[in-house]
């Protein structure tokens, strides 16, 4: 977990990491119940393979990817003991969605005979422990397949090797091995299966509407209205099918959109910017990436960063505001990415925005409960690099500077003058700032100019303001 998060860290400006943390909220697994931290540090290398790749590939091999398997129980699918708990699941929450019930066992976009058919293509898969079986796409380690040798063949003992028939709601589409050896589907044969069934279910509009709200709701607002899902949602799923599920298009296509900015209309009211709360990890490692702050270094202090400052500090934090990162609570991953109807609200209860606001006092501090923790920004050489401030003498350049970078949405003039006025300067004029920063700039002694600067940052952080993005 820790190594994750210090790729968020340092990762600098791009999407990237933005996208291998969607994978994970819409791909999750949990830990403890995988127990091996190399199966999850595998998952997230084929994330990061496929950010800017195609998400119809990527959702192929997670089906065999060694920490799923473990995580909802394909390594316990064989032909003789079926187990239905990953079929469900990728029907349900990571593929085509239910839709509408309309009678018992029938939800519109599949049904409970579908789930009995997925789980047979998917059984026979094992975990592999010793991370040897290498996917030839990405060279990275997947589950195996049972096999023994058969004619000269690799025959697939533990999968279901005969017809299988989906319902109308997949055009009552057949799949059945091309080859068997020994009364046994061959490995090839057995991969082919998964392709197809994969290729089945993708190639529903219903998959592509399901994967584009996802989208939606990660990257814009977690409402989303009849004129969305007509004028946003229904664009992006045509065109992630036309792409035949390039991310690259469909991201490109949201991001650059006039909705993205709601710039499509004068109505300032329903702006998407400052819609989203942000996550804890969001809130975190996006501070310490604001203010530069230093940790360790990943060269000689290995132990200070991984063990120190991510596993016994962030960690610890992360979870105080209320994600316990890589441990979901359930299959469907953290409730802010799909829980009906509150979505990313679930991170704001009495406790975690109080723990949001204590972070402030950490970060500044360098301190929690009196104990030094291993990062603390420095806000007065943030204000000192004339990259970030032209005229830190200038106390409007500053609190406009700060306010501009921390907040996406735009202060009220009370609300700004209650900054400038009350919060930084304590209600004297704005010379007197000026005067106390070139009295530091002439003899070095920060003491004054920090106190004011480290006041003026903890008041931004602990606001409504800024927890939204």
């Amino acid at each position: 977990m820790g190594w994750h998060l210090e790729q968020m860290r340092v990762s600098g400006t791009n999407i990237k990491e933005r996208i291998v943390f969607f994978f994970h909220t819409h791909l999750p697994v949990n830990v403890t119940k995988v127990v091996s931290s190399e199966a999850v540090y595998y998952q997230n290398k084929l994330f990061r393979y496929y950010a800017f790749g195609n998400f119809k590939t990527l959702f192929k091999k997670i089906c065999i990817d060694n920490a799923m398997l473990v995580y909802i129980d394909g390594t316990l699918n064989e032909s003789s003991i079926p187990n239905e708990n990953f079929a469900r699941e990728m029907l349900e929450l990571y593929s085509i969605g239910k839709g509408q019930q309309i009678n018992d066992g029938n939800y519109t976009n599949y049904t409970e005979e579908d789930i009995k058919a997925a789980t047979k293509i998917l059984t026979g898969w094992k975990y592999d422990d010793t991370f040897t079986n290498l996917d030839t796409d990405t060279g990275i380690p997947i589950g195996k397949l049972e096999t023994m040798l058969d004619g000269g063949k690799e025959a697939a003992t533990l999968h279901y090797a005969a017809q299988v028939i989906f319902t109308s709601a997949f055009q009552n589409k057949t799949i059945e091995p091309f080859e068997i050896s020994g009364g046994y589907a061959t490995k090839e044969a057995a991969l082919k299966e998964l392709d197809d069934m994969i290729e089945m279910i993708f190639a529903q509009q219903e998959t592509a509407k399901f994967l584009c709200r996802k989208l939606y709701r990660f990257f814009v607002y977690h409402q989303i209205s009849d004129e969305v899902e007509n004028d946003i949602i229904t664009p992006l799923a045509n065109t992630f099918r036309t792409n035949n599920y390039e991310l690259k298009p469909v991201l490109t296509q949201l991001l650059k959109s006039q909705h993205f900015y709601d710039s499509d209309n004068s109505q300032t009211s329903d702006n998407n910017i400052g819609a989203l709360i942000k996550s804890p990890i969001e809130l975190i490692i996006g501070s310490l990436r604001f203010f530069n702050v230093t940790l360790p270094d990943i060269q000689t202090q290995l132990q200070e960063l991984y063990v120190d400052t991510y596993q016994k500090t962030i960690l610890e934090i992360l979870s105080n505001q209320g994600l316990d990162f890589y441990e979901p609570f359930d299959v469907a991953g953290y409730d802010a990415y799909f829980q009906l109807p509150t979505f990313n609200r679930y991170w704001i209860t009495p406790r975690n925005l109080a723990m949001r606001y204590y972070f402030s006092n950490y970060l500044i501090d360098g301190k929690i409960e009196g104990e030094n923790i291993p990062f603390k920004a420095d806000v007065v050489a943030w204000a000192d690099n004339t990259d970030n401030i032209a005229d830190p003498s200038d106390a409007n350049q500053i609190l406009d500077t700060f306010t501009n970078n921390m907040l996406s949405v735009e202060l009220s003039e009370d609300r700004y003058n209650y900054f400038l006025n009350t919060v930084f300067l304590d209600t004297l004029s704005a010379s007197y700032w000026t005067t106390k920063w070139q009295t530091y700039k002439s003899g070095g002694d920060d003491t004054q100019v920090r106190s004011d600067l480290e006041n003026l940052v903890k008041a931004i952080m602990q606001t409504p303001e800024f927890q939204l993005f």
